[in-house]
Order: structure tokens, then sequence, then C-alpha cells
């Protein structure tokens, strides 16, 4: 049936028609020749139609790019409210049609992904997490999505539909087919759609394993010792500053302050001096309100497409960014010192034929502050909140100290960390019961692979899938007495304790690192620095809770934000000698 038609009208509407329902109403116009609709049904169903097909639209090619999306879903049912004016005008007819459109459009979406032909409808998971991504977003505002997603696991089993799009596993025996594919569009979402975005954030594994060279050479082992005398220099420092706390500290700050200024040192070779100046620039709150929010968009990548481009909201990371390129042009025109991470980082050791853009470097370098700095602040904070909640594994660990390292001699020589199998126990257990980055990563199916077969489930081409380390660690199947901090569980599973027991342990689901191409390339020197540092605390002081404080209160406030972001850890700190 024709919907419009040239015709000419009389100059004014006999009463009889313009008291007419609109239906009739509709054969009618003003002066001259105009579209005239020949009904109103005829005008909905093609309002219907077009919200059915932009749904098809989005649903095979998921255009972002403003002016496709604006004209798809404002510049559309906009001129589809047109036929409508001459009855309603034009507000009421833009009513109608906006109303009748995106009804339609969130209608087919929401059927589509409840139905039985979705992809990815075989898999269990709460309704409202298959309906919207945006009911993962409002469940995990609290900063406990860790939690969440582990009572996921507990009620639906090891494989769970998070989002339309998005899986979330917790069996060992998926983590390294799985964390074998790039890395899922979250990642991208998180980083804001960065121009270059930095290294954690690629999507394309030619283009990481190119970015990864430099990362790669600049952890090797020889250029680990190079490195040792910046650790050991801010670690002293550290100590030298809390045995000059008088009375009740926050550990969990100081701990942070040596971290964010030992990653300075090796992203732009110093430059940040939080250990004698406190935050005085507010690097560290920028940081953490960045991290805060980048959090939801691992699960609507789309929105921070969109959040990105309102400079009111990035002011954040536009600040952080501008400090970020003032300290790399320093950095670059005073050159090198020493062989640190920018050395390599900015082809400094022309191990390269072409040096990177500045702009690649900046948003390396600034990846190095957050995730190198976070994650291990993150764990040895967790390390000492552990031992403190546990006297006997602090005494324990202490006595090892001491038979290493007693009075008189150097902590912060490296040489006997290989010896110390009860400071690799806990700190494994820390890590286990906490990870720093406590809900993974984000994966996806290589592009036009149609999919990949994990273990028994089939996971389709663009389907974000996430590996839950929390889940998999506090698992009884993975380690028995999986919520106590019990670091003989280490020493009993490497054969340096006899136990008359049959415990479960599963070193698999063990991946505070991650595992495989995209694992965290910065492993062995945050192990380097968390013994280093541990050790030399141990060797010369003694910390205990502040008196009266809820252990509980900790725990309470480690919330999950990719990394940790920690609460207060109120310490008495005391000389050894």
């Amino acid at each position: 049936m024709a919907l419009f038609a040239l015709k000419r009208s009389p100059a004014t509407f006999p009463t009889a028609l313009t008291s007419a329902p609109p239906s009739t109403m509709f054969s009618f116009v003003a002066t001259g020749y105009y579209p005239v609709v020949t009904g109103v049904k005829d005008v909905l169903l093609v309002v219907v139609g077009c919200a059915l097909i932009v749904h098809i639209v989005f649903k095979r090619w998921e255009p972002w790019n403003v002016p496709t999306v604006a004209a798809l879903t404002v510049v559309l049912p906009a001129v589809l409210s047109l036929p409508l004016v001459d009855c309603y005008g034009l507000i009421l007819a833009l009513v109608i049609s906006c109303t009748t459109f995106f009804s339609t459009l969130f209608s087919s979406i929401i059927i589509y992904r409840l139905s039985p032909f979705h992809r990815l409808a075989k898999y269990p998971g709460p309704t409202a997490c298959k309906i919207s991504a945006l009911w993962t977003v409002w469940k995990i505002r609290d900063g406990k999505r860790y939690l969440y997603i582990q009572s996921l696991h507990k009620q639906y089993g090891d494989v769970v539909r998070i989002g339309p799009n998005e899986l979330s596993f917790c069996s060992p025996t998926v983590i390294q087919p799985v964390l074998t594919w790039p890395k899922g569009p979250g990642m991208k979402g998180r980083s804001m759609h960065q121009n270059p975005l930095p290294l954690i954030s690629l999507q394309d594994p030619a283009e990481h394993a190119r970015r990864r060279k430099p990362w790669n050479r600049a952890f090797n082992s020889a250029a680990l010792k190079e490195y040792q005398p910046t650790v050991a220099k801010r670690v002293a420092q550290l100590v030298e500053t809390l045995q000059a706390q008088e009375g009740e500290t926050d550990l969990a700050e100081w701990i942070s302050y040596f971290t964010y200024d030992f990653m300075g040192d090796m992203a732009f070779g110093g430059g940040t001096e939080m250990l004698r100046e406190g935050d005085k620039d507010g690097l560290w709150k920028l940081l953490k309100r960045g991290m805060s929010t980048a959090m939801y968009f691992e699960h609507v990548p789309w929105l921070s497409y969109y959040v990105a481009r309102v400079p009111a909201l990035t002011r954040d990371l536009t600040h952080l960014r501008a400090l970020a390129f003032k300290r790399t042009i320093t950095r670059y025109q005073s050159g090198s010192s020493a062989k640190d991470l920018f050395y390599y980082l900015s082809n400094e050791d022309r191990a390269e034929e072409e040096c990177p853009p500045q702009r690649t470097v900046i948003s390396d370098a600034v990846l190095v502050i957050v995730a190198g700095a976070d994650t291990t602040a993150t764990t040895l904070s967790n390390v000492f909140y552990y031992l403190m909640c546990n006297p006997n594994s602090y005494k324990r660990l202490q006595e090892e100290v001491d038979k290493f390292y007693p009075q008189g001699e150097d902590a912060l020589n490296t040489q006997h960390h290989v010896n110390m199998p009860y400071l690799e126990a806990v700190m494994n257990e820390a890590m286990r019961l906490h990870p720093a980055v406590v809900s993974g990563s984000m994966r996806t199916p290589p592009r036009e692979s149609g999919g990949r077969l994990v273990g028994k489930h089939f996971v389709p081409e663009g389907t974000q899938t996430r590996l839950h380390p929390y889940t998999m660690h506090h698992d009884a199947r993975n380690f028995s007495h999986p919520d106590v901090f019990w670091p003989d569980r280490w020493l009993i599973a490497g054969g340096h304790l006899p136990s008359s027991e049959k415990i479960a342990h599963n070193p698999d689901a063990f991946m505070p690192f991650s595992v495989g191409p995209n694992n965290c390339v910065g492993k062995n020197l945050a192990l380097l620095e968390m013994r280093m540092l541990i050790c030399y605390v141990m060797q010369r002081l003694e910390v205990r809770f502040v008196d009266g404080w809820d252990q509980r209160q900790w725990l309470e406030e480690l919330d999950d934000a990719f990394v940790t972001r920690m609460g207060k850890l109120p310490v008495v700190l005391q000389r050894r000698y």
C-alpha cells in the first residue's frame, strides 16, 4: 500500500473533517502539493520496520562512529515523524515516531537476547545480565565486582553469561587456550579508545607482538640486574620514612608512594617524590579516580567511545596525559643516566630501526605507572595485612628473614631470595587470596575465526570472555581451605613440608600474573620489589595493627577497579634495632 501521494488540498479543512479521528484527518493537508499520508497504521508499520532494520544493522556491523549512529537513531525517527506533523504537530509527531521506534528497537533487542536464537543462549546467567551489560555496571558500582561474579559462578557453574555478549569462566582447564586469544573490546573501552592504545589494550596480535618487543628487552634478566640499585634505594627510603613515623600511620599509603616513586623512576627516569613530599600534584588521587571510572567501560566499551568525546567527562584523563607528556618531554631532553624502562620504550638502546612516536611512548609510560605501581602496592599491603592477622606466620617469616639477614647483614642483597621458601609461600598465598587484578582481563576469539572451542564450550567470535581468578583461587576443588591464609599449602605442594593431610592444590588454577603471550611482562620486576621490601621491612621493623582497629575493615574496603583500590591500613611501627 502506498503511504505517500502528491495531491492538492483545499485552503482549509472542512469542519466535519477537522473533527474527524486522526486516521481520517491524515488524508488532508494545507494548501499546495505535499506528501500525504494514507493512514496512521501504515506510517507506524514503516517506523516499526525501520527499527527492526536498525537492530539488524547494529547486530551485524556494530557501528560506533557518531555520524552513523546519529543517522540511525536520531535522524531516521525524526524523518519518519514528518508524515504525522500535519495531524499532530511537530512535537507530538516526534514523540509518537520516537516512542514507536525506540520501543520497537529495544523490544527487538531484548527478545533476541533472551531467545533461543541468540548465540550465547545455552549459557546460564541472570536474565538482567543477558538483557543489558548496564545491569552488571549497576551491580558493580560498589566496587565488589569480584564478589558479584563469584556469586554468579556459585549459582550457575563454571561458565556464566554476565552480559549480552560476555562470558565468565572459572575452570582452570580453559586458562591456557583462552589466554592465547587477543584482548577483548572491554580493554579498549577502559582505555577510553585512546590513540594510540596502551600495550595492555591492543587487540591486534601482530601489533601487540611488535609493541611488546621493547618491554621484553626491558624486563630480561640482564635488565633486571640494572634496576636492582634503584629498587634498593627506594626500599631504603621507604623504611627510613617509616622509622620516622610516630604513632598511627597508614602503611598502605606509604607502600603506594613507594611503588609510584619507583615506577616513576622506571617510566621517566625520576621526578616523582611522594615518599618525601606526599601527593602534592594529586597524581595518586587522579589515578584512583580514573581507575574507578574506567572499570565500568570494560562491560560497555561503546559508552566510553562517546564519553571520551565530552571534555568535561574526561578531565582527569586529559590531565593525566598532560602530566605524562610533560614528563616525557623532560625525559627526552635530559637523556638517560641509567638504563630504565624509558630507555627501552623510546628505543634509546637502538634495537629497532625506527624510534616510536612520542605519543606511543607516553601511552605506555602511563601504563607503567598505573599497572606497575598499583598491582605491587596492593600485593605488598595484603602481605603485611595477612601477616599481622596471623602472628604465627609473621613470626615464621621473621625467623626466616633473620636466618639469612641477621643484624648487620644487608637485607637489600637479593642473593638469598632463592633459598627462602616461606617468603615465597607467603607472597603466593596473599596473591591467591586477593590477586591484584582480581577479576582478570578480557579476551575474545580471533577475528574471522568464527569462534573457538574451549573444552566442551564453544565461544562465538566477538564474545568477550573473562577468566575469573578470584573465583578459581577460592574454589575448594583447586585449593583446600580456600578462604584461609595458609602459606603451608605451598610448602607441602613444593615438597618443603611433610603433611599427613591430602590437600587439593592445583597450581594451574593460580594466575596472579596471567599467562600466555599477553601475560604480565613486569612479573619478575614486581617479584624483585616485593621480596626486597618484605625482607628489609621484616629485618628493620616490627609492624602491628593499631589497637582496637577492626581487621575486617581492610577486606571490606578492597574494591575491584580492574586493579584493586585500597582503603587505609592503620599500623604502629617500632624499630627492631
